[in-house]
């Protein structure tokens, strides 16, 4: 009988890395605003040119609960900056002042430059604010990495071989006194600066056949660094880039693999684990999984939930949304292919599905499956015939509880319809 009950409990929801499965995505850059985690990252093209990164534009993604996670899109490429001629590599964002600040590294025809675009909106657009780089010195000036201390003074840590830092003034699109090199041994590129308590932490790639993540801690934010050992082993990728954050309560820490079919040094994917500092603040080994860190809230499926919202995903796109309300949409939707979101809590049941879709096929479906692709049937909404954007409503029955949904696309050949977005009703509503 007690195994029984144990059987009986479900295990609780992790989130399934790589966690962007509709793009290749590196270089994450967490930020915690307004009890959102959103997070910046570079974007490895589907098709590298002369087997190198090819590289246009940033992504952003956020979420609440650590397991579902929302796409909106490109907020800047490297046309973003007439100065600029390429390579969007990458980058970090801040919030002060009442605006977003996307600090990214440049190529041009006399180097690498760190640029500066600024935003009213997390999303973007973002716009270079002063026309030309921020700074430059030397070689090797990529990966920046921003954060704003106690007192108010902000700093800015890059490069690649050798490590520098600036002071930014209040404006943020300004620095202040010269560039400063920083001795780092072992130091290679991807730094990753922030403060926890008294104590302040450089993350950063080194060198070990591929790269490894290690990193150093201070009690000043200008060093010296005492390097305290390596966070993350060599992966399947020559490069690596951490970002660390604390979120709800826990601390994660993300980086890139290859691990998405048809990945490799220059397609990689953004994952995360969850990690507990020691007593002494140092951060514990941490190794590469596919689960990922548990959830830390539920996902309400009785507000509209944009299809963009994935845990994971199997053979589908994005791309910006003509409906109203713009945002971004999937698409590239065929014959078996699924959304899971996961710890999906649907109190007392089900009793309609709505979804917002256009360009359907004559026989395009969506099936409603909890726990599993095959799994319990809530029901199948019909999607056909809705060449505009369109809402369609579904009776479903059954879903109480907590589960993971499954929507399952079904349909002949071809691309079957473009999602917006999709919501419940129920008995009980929150």
């Amino acid at each position: 009988m007690a195994l029984a009950i144990v059987a009986a409990i479900p295990s609780p929801a992790r989130a399934d890395n790589p966690i962007v499965q509709t793009s290749y995505t590196a270089d994450p850059a967490p930020m915690v605003h307004e009890g959102t985690l959103y997070l910046y990252t570079s974007h490895d093209e589907d098709v590298s040119v002369n087997n190198f990164y090819t590289m246009n534009d940033w992504r952003l993604y956020s979420t609440t609960d650590m397991v579902n996670w929302r796409d909106h899109g490109s907020p800047a490429g490297y046309k973003t900056f007439r100065w600029g001629t390429g390579d969007a590599w990458a980058p970090q964002g801040i919030f002060r002042n009442g605006k977003y600040y996307l600090y990214v590294p440049l190529n041009n025809a006399t180097g690498a430059k760190i640029g500066v675009g600024v935003s009213d909106n997390v999303a973007g657009p973002f716009m270079d604010p002063i026309g030309r780089e921020l700074a430059q010195m030397g070689s090797g000036n990529i990966d920046p990495t921003v954060f704003v201390d106690d007192d108010g003074q902000a700093y800015m840590y890059w490069g690649n071989a050798q490590l520098r830092y600036v002071k930014l003034n209040s404006d943020m699109i300004s620095t202040s006194g010269s560039i400063t090199n920083v001795s780092l041994s072992g130091f290679t590129e991807g730094p990753w600066f922030y403060k926890r308590g008294s104590l302040y932490y450089m993350v950063y790639a080194a060198i070990a056949g591929s790269e490894k993540i290690s990193y150093a801690t201070s009690n000043s934010p200008t060093g010296p660094w005492n390097i305290r050992g390596d966070i993350m082993g060599p992966g399947r990728t020559f490069t690596n880039h951490a970002g660390v954050v604390d979120y709800k309560g826990h601390s994660y820490f993300f980086y890139h693999n290859n691990a998405l079919p048809g990945g490799g040094d220059f397609k990689r994917s953004v994952c995360v684990e969850e990690f507990t500092y020691g007593a002494d603040g140092s951060i514990p080994s941490i190794s590469m999984t596919k689960n990922g860190p548990t959830a830390v809230a539920t996902l309400n499926p009785f507000a509209q939930v944009e299809a963009e919202t994935i845990a994971f995903s199997s053979g589908l796109k994005t791309e910006v949304c003509t409906d109203t309300g713009a945002g971004m949409n999937v698409t590239n939707i065929s014959n078996g292919d699924y959304i899971k979101v996961k710890d999906v809590d649907f109190l007392d049941g089900v009793t309609s599905f709505e979804a917002r879709v256009s360009s359907a096929a004559s026989n395009a479906k969506i099936e409603l499956h909890l726990d599993s692709e095959t799994g319990t049937l809530l029901g199948t909404c019909d999607v056909s015939g809705a060449s505009a954007w369109t809402t369609k409503t579904c009776e479903v029955s059954g879903g109480s509880g907590k589960h993971d949904l499954f929507l399952k696309f079904v349909g002949g050949n071809g691309d079957l319809f473009k999602f917006n977005w999709w919501r419940f009703t129920g008995p009980t509503m929150p």
